[in-house]
């Protein structure tokens, strides 16, 4: 069965939302060499309705020599969305049925890991719902104003830290898991 793994920036006060309005100062040798690592891991990408639409209008305006842009403009893309969308990015398709069993039967069926990069609404719905395998944060060492926190209003989410690294920019570097039982 294939991994659904989520990766995240997140500010020092849990804020995920709009990164790029506070991360790209941090984005180093090191982090982008640790995000190239997520990448040859997967071969599936999942999104939200609201990235899906944010990054198709970003990524395929970007050269093969970005590591990031060549992975999603030719990576299968599965959006899961309530909504009617335009899927006019190369490889995309919306999941259609209720989410556990659209994002299990993805899960079945043989390849890598499924990447979500961003997304953190459905981040946060894939861990509500016990669907989400790994999550990978990038704690930036900044604190935001305001915006999405990854875990507001959520109880009693168990997480087992699998790896962890501090950059030489401050970055942490963390992989939880849901615990072994």
């Amino acid at each position: 069965m294939r991994k659904l793994v989520a990766g995240l920036y997140m500010s020092l006060n849990g804020i995920v939302e709009a990164p790029t309005q506070w991360h790209l100062e941090y984005l180093s040798d090191e982090v982008l060499a640790e995000i190239g690592e997520g990448i040859e891991s997967a071969d599936a990408v999942l999104l939200g309705r609201r990235t899906y639409q944010l990054f198709s209008e970003i990524w395929p305006k970007q050269g093969d020599d970005v590591v990031m842009a060549r992975f999603l403009n030719t990576a299968p893309k599965y959006v899961l969305s309530s909504t009617e969308i335009d899927l006019d990015w190369t490889n995309s398709r919306r999941l259609t049925g209720p989410a556990e069993e659209a994002v299990a039967r993805l899960k079945d069926e043989p390849g890598k890991d499924i990447l979500i990069p961003g997304s953190p609404r459905l981040v946060r719905s894939m861990l509500e719902r016990g669907l989400l395998d790994e999550l990978h944060l990038d704690i930036m060492p900044i604190v935001v104003a305001d915006g999405m926190s990854l875990f507001e209003g959520m109880a009693d989410l168990r997480l087992e830290v699998v790896g962890s690294q501090t950059f030489s920019n401050g970055v942490v570097s963390v992989t939880y898991s849901r615990p072994r039982s």
